[in-house]
């Protein structure tokens, strides 16, 4: 894509981020709260990019570097002020994903931005409708409150299962842009195991050092009714695992062991063609809403957790339907999403051409039977 083409479909991204997401009508006042690209997770121009978009829809910008604080996140006198002073507050930094579960943000219409770079804004992720995304998530939402049997599994040994007692749908208390997930389901309900993808990552609620542990072989990760009951693996690779829970949950004064909820990807344009590995921290933070990444929230008894349990190429069978087969969402499967689907036809076609790229290559088996170690 040449750099003209780029700059184009970025301001469609950005047009798509302003006006069908946070609502922006000429004459609102617009805060964007920026990440300095030095700290290595958003790309340079980004926030140029949109309030320049946002100047262009006739709305005044005021923008603000507002740093990266990896363990101790929190809105200054000054950031809550400003927050309160404008119609549209847009976080184009870590720093809203940090806040976005948090109790006390104020009012107003508050828009948490998980793409990174002018790339990834024009890309589909960025320019495929934020409202066609946003009923896909509702009908999921709908769907699985009425379920009576939700079961996941993977190629690499994943099985969990249970009822989803759902509750509302107010999953945090601001918008995200795209509509990546759709809400929650809690873990109480649900028990089995989850076969790690070589790794244990942070959540994007904390920053910590060792923010991933790698594993030299496959790893599963049993629980049972939403508690973390041990890992199967090499006797080395069950310690890393435990010792990093421990660590973890010590550090922060946390549930150790709880499995707060999970949710899988509904993004087919969410693409990360980088190494997930070389950069894990922008891996957990804008992969995800990929239908090929399912992740569990664990470690801590407030969503996301600390610590997440990913799942690579899932299978989520609902009331018997595959509606996630192998990594691909398949919303027309679902009463009401061929409907969605025909609404949105751009949508469609994303869908029938999705963005495969997760960072990383299928995970390996299932840890062979007789070869392990085991924990709980």
């Amino acid at each position: 894509m040449t750099p003209s083409a780029i700059e184009t479909s970025a301001a469609r991204g950005a047009r798509n981020l302003l006006v069908a997401c946070a609502g922006a009508r000429a004459g609102q006042r617009l805060l964007i709260l920026r990440e300095s690209p030095d700290f290595g997770y958003y790309e340079p121009g980004l926030a140029e990019c949109v309030g320049a978009m946002a100047r262009r829809l006739g709305l005044e910008v005021t923008m603000v570097d507002v740093g990266f604080s990896p363990e101790n996140p929190g809105l200054s006198p000054r950031l809550r002020a400003l927050i309160e002073g404008a119609d549209i507050t847009l976080f184009l930094s870590r720093l809203g994903d940090q806040l976005r579960f948090a109790e006390g943000l104020p009012e107003g219409r508050i828009v948490v931005c998980f793409v990174i770079g002018e790339g990834c804004l024009g890309s589909a992720f960025g320019t495929a409708d934020y409202r066609a995304f946003v009923a896909l998530k509702s009908l999921v939402n709908r769907h699985l409150a009425e379920a009576q049997q939700v079961r996941v599994t993977c190629r690499a040994g994943t099985d969990f299962s249970g009822r989803p007692e759902m509750g509302d749908f107010a999953d945090t208390s601001v918008k995200r842009f795209p509509v990546s997930v759709f809400a929650p389901v809690p873990g109480e309900a649900f028990s089995g195991t989850v076969a790690l993808p070589g790794f244990l990552a942070g959540t994007g609620s904390r920053y910590y050092d060792g923010y991933m542990q790698r594993f030299d072989g496959p790893v599963l990760a049993r629980f049972r009714a939403g508690r973390l009951t041990g890992f199967d693996g090499s006797a080395r690779d069950v310690a890393r695992a435990q010792a990093q829970y421990d660590r973890v949950a010590r550090r922060y004064g946390i549930d150790r062991d709880r499995v707060h909820s999970w949710h899988a990807g509904i993004h087919p344009g969410c693409g990360f063609p980088w190494d997930a590995t070389r950069q894990m921290e922008r891996w957990s933070g804008a992969a995800f809403g990929n239908p090929r990444i399912l992740h569990l929230h664990t470690c801590g008894d407030q969503a996301p957790g600390e610590i997440s349990l990913n799942v690579i190429d899932p299978t989520v069978i609902i009331d018997g339907v595959k509606v996630w087969e192998d990594g691909v969402f398949h919303p027309e499967r679902l009463s009401g999403g061929g409907t969605i689907l025909r609404a949105w036809p751009m949508v469609a076609e994303l869908f029938a051409n999705p963005d495969r790229r997760i960072g990383m290559a299928p995970p390996s088996a299932a840890v062979p039977a007789g070869e392990t170690a085991s924990t709980g």
